[in-house]
Order: structure tokens, then C-alpha cells, then sequence
């Protein structure tokens, strides 16, 4: 059984470490740990029998949500727990005060684009090379 629930500083370094297996250029421990401390970001963690599967964030700008980090561990793919994750996340962001969301991802990621359209969001732009390692598009979505 997984549970969502929010990050806390002890969930950095399980959450750098699902980062670092999946993407070229993850973020560190410490970045983490700045999002758990300030208090316009709002991370959450899933959890399967104690361990740190998967990570999810939202920074709130200005009233708009930035969807940063989602990442569940690889042999928890394919589970649905990204879904999880974001369904949580999006509940959470109307309590916050947070209206639209919007995030990016590599042009290729086939899987995530047809997850983040079933949950609402649309692409709405493209960034060129935003991605490197390798160099690649962004596609930007929007869930208005």
C-alpha cells in the first residue's frame, strides 16, 4: 500500500536518490531540503512500507503553481503512483490558495505527457532546448 503525504527534512536524501537514478541532471539534498523550508513550496512524498517511492512538489508564485519533481522510483513504475501523487498534489493546491498549474517535460516523455493530459493539463507551448543532457524540448502544460 502506498500513502502520500507531506516531505519532511528526514525524506531529502531517499528523494535525491530517486532523483539521481532517474534523471541526468537531478536535484541534490540540499536543494530539497531548501524546498521543505521555505514556505511558498509544498512537497510531498509517497511511501510503501516505510520506504520513499516516489516525490512531488508545487512552488505557489504569485497564486499560479509550478509543478516541479515528479519522479517515483523505477521499480515502482507502472503502479499508478504518480498518479497518486498528483491527484493528492492537486487537492492540496486548492487549499493553499494556488489556482493554475502548469509544468514542464522532455517532448519525448510519452508516458508523463499522457498522465498529466488525463489529470487536465494541456500543452501550451514548447521551450526550446530546455533540457540538457541530453539536449532536448520542454513541453509546457497547463491545467487552467
Amino acid at each position: 500500500m502506498v500513502t502520500v503525504r507531506e516531505m519532511k527534512a528526514s525524506d531529502v536524501e531517499a528523494v535525491s536518490e530517486i532523483e539521481h537514478e532517474a534523471f541526468s541532471m537531478p536535484w541534490s539534498a540540499e536543494d530539497f531540503l531548501e524546498m521543505v523550508e521555505a514556505d511558498y513550496a509544498h512537497y510531498y512524498v509517497a511511501e510503501s512500507n516505510g520506504r520513499i517511492v516516489g516525490c512531488c512538489g508545487v512552488r505557489n508564485l504569485m497564486g499560479e503553481g509550478e509543478i516541479t519533481n515528479v519522479v517515483v522510483a523505477a521499480s515502482y513504475r507502472r503502479q499508478g503512483i504518480g498518479r497518486q501523487m498528483l491527484e493528492y498534489l492537486l487537492r492540496e493546491v486548492k487549499t493553499l490558495g494556488i489556482g493554475d498549474c502548469t509544468l514542464e517535460v522532455r517532448v519525448s516523455n510519452t508516458p508523463a505527457i499522457r498522465l498529466y493530459e488525463s489529470l487536465g493539463f494541456q500543452g501550451e507551448g514548447i521551450r526550446p532546448n530546455f533540457y540538457e543532457k541530453p539536449v532536448e524540448d520542454a513541453l509546457i502544460m497547463w491545467k487552467r
